[in-house]
């Protein structure tokens, strides 16, 4: 399994569902309580229905400025992207970009472009060089995915239900902020006949491309990680929320780990993974197996196994990606890391059908997770958002020094 397939943004959206919220203590603050980006180093996000018209259940989102490379005059500024540690890299919409920025090209003078794989499709377009500003932080000259086909016409060897605009995406692009520093890595510059499914082309013309392989510092990049400082790691801080659900929720997300005094470790528990990223979760807590899992702030739902292994209720009809117990359901796992760290964790799952529609925002919506157990590269559990409220999620970014030793691993 490729970097690649970890990436996620699941969005499984159900018709909207109300309360207030009960603001988590700590880290970043504001009136209140309520979570708000006060240092150059964090950036403010919130969980709301994203752009106009996208109606998104559990998306949470941050604000992105890209700048012609070399210009602090050219730019342009994005709300809305979705914040995914499932995946790495920026990608915004084409349809949206007024920018000239410049194409990344092979050594014969082509084109790239990508063919990125999502749990719910595939994100196509060409490859990009913008200079990447987030709050305070920066990253210079960095690849960029533009989403779309008005350059380049999506070629049937990248498969999978298309994500090319702002229907099939239901955000303005993509921040992702997960584990590795490049989005495919040393795998993606080797020979094509060495790759498997290579997600990089070149291309000669618009309906003329092919697979190609692309050194690394050509490929869709980690801003955080081109930061000049604050670039081994992010942390995502949500507050916590009612049961019922909420209409907004403010949060922060942090660069850096353990460089700055709004950034420590802390008491956080440290979980190291294997060299795809994943980790495990033992579930039911009394039970003796331990399913490979991953943290992805880009799914909307806590996704994991399935009807007949939970024996929970699967909901019907438009739904049916969904759990719909007869009532709530109050849970607890086990999250193992991969040296043996061991962590145990309450999660509920509510009923899909019955929540609010007055909220976009919601702790605990959950359903099977796709592919299980049918295809055994799946992992069994992906905590998605409804695991980020009421915590401080780290990231630790492959190969940065932390004071938790280097990533990539997951702390809580």
């Amino acid at each position: 399994m490729t970097r690649l397939a970890l990436a996620s943004a699941l969005a499984l959206l159900l018709c909207h569902c109300g309360g207030g919220t009960n603001p988590m203590t700590g880290g970043a603050s504001g009136a209140g309580g309520t979570l708000t980006a006060t240092d150059p180093n964090m950036v403010a996000v919130v969980v709301d229905p994203g752009p106009a018209g996208a109606d998104y259940t559990n998306g949470l989102f941050a604000t992105v400025t890209l700048c012609e490379p070399g210009s602090s005059t050219n730019c342009q500024t994005f709300d809305h992207l979705l914040v995914d540690t499932g995946s790495v890299g920026v990608r915004v919409l084409e349809s949206e970009l007024q920018l000239s920025l410049p194409p990344v090209t092979t050594a014969a003078g082509e084109a790239v472009a990508e063919c990125t794989p999502f749990v719910d499709g595939t994100a196509w377009g060409p490859v990009r060089r913008a200079d990447v500003v987030i709050s305070g932080e920066s990253a210079s000259n960095l690849p960029v995915q533009v989403i779309g086909e008005k350059t380049f016409l999506m070629p049937t060897s990248c498969t999978g239900s298309p994500i090319t605009d702002f229907q099939t995406l239901s955000a303005n692009g993509i921040l992702g902020v997960g584990l590795f520093a490049q989005d495919c890595g040393s795998s993606c510059a080797l020979p094509v006949a060495a790759q498997s499914g290579p997600p990089y082309y070149s291309c000669k013309a618009a309906s003329a491309c092919s697979e190609a392989a692309v050194p690394i510092v050509d490929q869709v990049t980690h801003p955080v990680a081109a930061f000049p400082v604050d670039n081994n790691g992010t942390i995502i801080q949500l507050p916590s929320i009612a049961a019922s659900g909420s209409p907004s929720v403010p949060g922060v997300m942090i660069f850096g780990i353990g460089t700055q005094a709004n950034n420590d470790l802390g008491s956080a528990t440290v979980l190291d993974l294997d060299t795809r990223g994943f980790l495990g979760t033992t579930f039911p807590i009394s039970g003796s197996t331990t399913y490979t899992a991953y943290l992805d702030s880009g799914s909307n739902g806590l996704f994991f196994l399935n009807a007949g292994t939970t024996k929970l209720t699967q909901c019907t009809g438009g739904l049916s990606s969904f759990y719909c117990p007869t009532s709530t359901a109050n849970l607890a796992a086990t999250i193992v890391g991969i040296g043996g760290v061991r962590t145990t964790v309450a999660f509920s799952v509510a009923n899909a059908s019955r929540l609010s529609a007055n909220a976009y925002a919601f702790a605990n919506l959950a359903g099977p997770m796709p592919g299980f157990p049918t295809d055994n590269t799946v992992p069994g559990f992906d905590w998605g958002l409804p695991f980020y409220f009421g915590r401080s999620v780290f990231t630790a970014i492959e190969g940065k020094a932390t004071p938790g030793g280097p990533g990539p691993f997951f702390a809580f």
